[in-house]
């Protein structure tokens, strides 16, 4: 998908808006234009006790504020092929919303720490992910997927599906990572615009919150 002057000005404007105090528009408006996912907080994250699931760490504005990757990919679709990767490996996905940062690296990390396995994987609303594993420091990871313009619903499911082989003890050859140049600078003030909405919507102190998902 095209960056085109119209998304950028619409992005700039929803940014300013925020830092300024202003009045964002309403979520409920934005999860509609989606229209395939809905989270339902259910409470504070629990340490994990079994030891088939996989975390999900969503960053605090998926599938809310922010419904779609920076390629234009929906969130509900993301969600649903990192779910399915894990689940044909006979595992379990729990998904949670962490809200004290917006980083991929301590959102896979903080997931990872309550991972009955021992295993998560970070996402971001514009679509960077890690997988992590809760003994490894926060800013070391399993395998990291740091250019999210080139990652496709192909590569989600990918994800999904090697995150789950960890959480079995297996040692997966990593997920193949697509390499483009021209994909930084091309996206990359696109990228900084996405994190920083991404960033208005953190809450210091927050625990993480574990959602029940529902695709409609």
């Amino acid at each position: 998908m095209a960056i085109n002057e119209q998304m950028l000005k619409s992005i700039i404007e929803d940014v300013l808006k925020e830092m300024t105090g202003a009045t964002a528009a309403p979520v409920a408006s934005k999860a509609a234009a989606a229209g395939k996912v809905k989270l339902t907080a259910i409470g504070d994250a629990k340490q994990g006790t079994a030891s088939d699931e996989v975390i999900i760490a969503l960053a605090p504005a998926f599938a809310e504020s922010q419904t779609e990757t920076i390629t234009g990919i929906p969130h509900d679709k993301v969600l649903k092929e990192l779910i399915a990767g894990i689940e044909e490996e006979g595992m379990k996905a729990r998904v949670v919303k962490i809200y004290r940062t917006s980083d991929v690296a301590f959102c896979g990390h903080d997931a990872a720490q309550l991972s009955g396995s021992g295993i998560a994987i970070g996402i971001q609303s514009k679509g960077t992910c890690l997988i992590h594993q809760k003994d490894l420091f926060p800013l070391s990871n399993l395998e990291l997927f740091s250019q999210a313009p080139l990652i496709d619903l192909e590569t989600y499911r990918a994800i999904g599906k090697n995150a789950a082989k960890y959480a079995k003890g297996e040692s997966p050859n990593p997920v193949p990572v697509k390499n483009d140049q021209m994909a930084r600078p091309k996206y990359q003030a696109f990228a900084a615009l996405l994190h920083i909405k991404e960033t208005q919507h953190v809450v210091q102190g927050k625990k993480p919150v574990e959602q029940q998902v529902a695709f409609i």
